[in-house]
């Protein structure tokens, strides 16, 4: 069904309308919605105009509503209340603005940054339910595009991220270290020159995930291809495969304090340092939502924390 309505009809000029219609008066109904006296009067005059009959009369400098005026009032409150009935029910369907908060972290996060922003978000709205995805960058951000996520913590430094449609908030930097197992003759005073390494067996994540695609250029420019013995799908079991003696690894400083006693890390010589930028991100598009709004001030918050160290 076909309905034709002319253009200078819309929400806007309806709801200052519909104010006016209440308050019968100019210069009060500027004063309520925060605009000036001439808005509203251009906004009545054009609306007038889209319905094409007249709502208003003069007297002296006033404007009286005339029968239509009041008719019209009665289906715009039917219309309103409908139209927002609807954008809930859409943004319901949607996810978005509920009470609950899909969001995707690396399976590094949960050691430390994750719990905090979960134990963040609980102080900033204690009724939300956090739904929490554990994957690769690539996953998570392929679950993001398709709106089965409302927001991420992922190595922002090792994607192509769209800024125009997506928001990204800096979290904080990690350096790059080679993993061995505690039981290995190392030099930990030295920094690990890789090519030293060059005829040992590596374990490394899958492709997708954040270091993976740092650990073979690091190897690159050490000048070798990598012995891969297997490929995992999370950081967790990959150290544990490297605590086992089953080959060497590149794994995120914040690693560190959980395998302190269990593994070696080995800050990487200059020529292969890798730093990760971890990042919060969700869509543009939905920066207004009430609960992003609430994660991402957490995350500004977490990152403000880490700068001082705390």
């Amino acid at each position: 069904m076909h309905v034709n309505i002319d253009n200078e009809i819309t929400f806007r000029k309806l709801s200052i309308f519909m104010a006016f219609m209440e308050k019968g008066n100019i210069a009060r109904t500027a004063e309520v919605l925060g605009i000036s006296s001439v808005s509203v009067h251009r906004a009545l005059h054009t609306l007038e105009e889209g319905v094409q009959c007249p709502l208003f009369a003069h007297q002296g400098r006033n404007l009286v509503a005339l029968p239509a005026a009041w008719t019209l009032l009665e289906h715009c409150r039917e219309v309103m209340q409908r139209m927002a009935r609807g954008l809930e029910e859409t943004r319901r369907i949607a996810g978005i603005g509920q009470g609950r908060l899909r969001v995707g972290t690396l399976y590094s996060l949960t050691l430390d940054t994750m719990p905090r922003m979960i134990m963040g978000m609980k102080l900033r709205r204690p009724d939300l339910e956090l739904d929490l995805t554990m994957g690769s960058n690539r996953l998570l951000l392929g679950m993001l595009e398709e709106n089965l996520l409302d927001a991420i913590l992922i190595s922002v430094s090792e994607v192509a991220l769209d800024r125009k449609a997506m928001e990204v908030i800096p979290l904080f930097q990690d350096d790059i270290y080679l993993a061995a197992p505690a039981v290995e003759a190392l030099d930990t005073g030295r920094e690990a020159d890789l090519r030293h390494f060059s005829r040992r067996k590596f374990v490394s994540l899958a492709e997708g995930f954040a270091t993976y695609a740092g650990f073979q250029e690091a190897c690159h420019i050490a000048g070798f291809e990598p012995d891969i013995v297997t490929r995992v799908n999370d950081i967790f079991s990959m150290l544990s495969l490297v605590q086992a003696g089953v080959g060497l690894s590149l794994v995120p400083g914040r690693m560190k304090k959980l395998y302190e006693n269990d593994l070696q890390l080995l800050k990487l010589a200059e020529p292969y340092q890798m730093r990760q930028q971890i990042g919060l991100v969700f869509a543009r598009n939905r920066e207004r939502d009430p609960n992003l709004l609430a994660i991402a001030a957490e995350g500004r918050m977490y990152a403000l924390r880490m700068q001082k160290g705390a």
